[in-house]
């Protein structure tokens, strides 16, 4: 799909350039899946602990 909208140059280093900037976008998004996963970790423990505590303080 990419490369039907590109239009080739005829040459080795042109047809390269999607793959790198394909792999570069690939890198960034496993990046920003990890930076996301480590978040949703941390407000799934904070959370659970403020739940923790307005059940201690409110027992109904």
């Amino acid at each position: 799909m990419f490369e039907e909208t590109v239009p080739q140059q005829g040459g080795g280093a042109a047809a390269a350039q999607p793959k790198g900037l394909l792999q570069q976008m690939e890198e960034l998004m496993a990046a920003l899946n990890a930076d996301l996963s480590a978040l949703d970790a941390d407000f799934q423990s904070t959370g659970g602990a403020q739940r923790a505590a307005r059940e201690e303080s409110d027992p109904n």
